[in-house]
């Protein structure tokens, strides 16, 4: 798959997301995370809480219903999910994101 994202971002540790046709760039802090994230392949997300996430769309598509509200997000839209909330959705093949969690253990680095 071709990289969306530049050599500084390709130079972070690959995330270990565990889904099929996703690569993850992993930005690691002491309070929470940052994944640069892109979609080979759509992906179905069951419904799931964590803590807070917030994203913002770099390309393609992402249908999300979060606490029951269908919501459709594309290109240079952003969204949140309040830590706690249900949520699940679907990511379309193409998509491409920068992802906050705001947990400094949600992912590990490949290794």
């Amino acid at each position: 798959m071709k990289t969306f994202f530049p050599e500084a971002v390709t130079d972070l540790p690959v995330a270990d997301i565990g889904l099929e046709g996703v690569t993850a760039y992993l930005s690691q802090a002491d309070t929470h995370q940052i994944l640069f994230m892109q979609f080979e392949k759509d992906v179905i997300l069951p419904e799931h809480t964590h803590a807070a996430q917030m994203g913002i769309v770099l390309a393609g598509k992402i249908e999300l219903t979060i606490d029951g509200e269908n919501h459709c997000f594309t290109k240079g839209d952003r969204y949140y999910i309040p830590a706690g909330v249900k949520h699940s959705g679907k990511i379309h093949a193409g998509y491409a994101d920068i992802t906050f969690f705001n947990e400094p253990d949600r992912y590990t680095a490949t290794t």
